[in-house]
């Protein structure tokens, strides 16, 4: 993608990292190294060689956006998703090393933490995440998400891209090594 960009428009401002999205349901004990291994490529590394390679680029130039999407499980960590929690958590070390590395050289690296926003993947995982969870229908699982809400509802893609407009922007110069949840007040902190 860095190429393809850099091939077609001469350069590359900003950068997005969607960091896969496997989520295994399984508690420690009983999670296999394949499905622990699945979770660090898709979710961890996949963030860490795309932010390599837009690195590459942005050095030289001094100038760039690095955004990331981790998740409010990078600062929680529910039972029954240890990999996925895991990894979203290293994502927001990676971010903030990154951020301190090339922060004198007009390039900015943020990560983004959505809560749970109601996807395909979502609708997917749900079912059997909720039994994880004790809850007895999908439906209930994102009623409880909702609920542990300041907003009584679950965010919207088009919340979380607002985000990622923000941050990519010049208005957003000074923003750095920072997390932000698009989480309806879900985070206790």
């Amino acid at each position: 993608i860095v190429d393809f960009t850099i091939e077609k428009f001469g350069k590359l401002d900003i950068m997005c990292l969607n960091s896969g999205g496997v989520q295994n349901t399984a508690p420690v004990h009983m999670m296999t190294n394949e499905e622990w291994q699945l979770e660090m490529d898709w979710n961890l590394n996949s963030v860490f060689w795309g932010m390599r390679k837009a690195l590459n680029h942005m050095i030289p130039r001094q100038s760039g956006r690095i955004i990331v999407t981790s998740s409010v499980e990078g600062k929680l960590g529910k039972p029954g998703i240890p990999g996925y929690a895991a990894t979203k958590h290293a994502v927001l070390g990676l971010m903030k090393a990154a951020a301190k590395e090339v922060g004198t050289l007009g390039i900015t690296v943020n990560a983004i933490l959505p809560g749970l926003i109601e996807t395909d993947i979502v609708r997917e995982t749900g079912p059997e995440s909720a039994k994880m969870m004790g809850v007895e229908t999908y439906e209930g699982l994102l009623e409880m998400f909702a609920q542990e809400s300041a907003i009584k509802r679950l965010n919207t893609v088009e919340e979380v891209a607002a985000a990622a407009v923000m941050l990519a922007s010049e208005a957003a110069s000074g923003i750095t090594g920072t997390s932000w949840a698009v989480d309806g007040g879900t985070l206790p902190y």
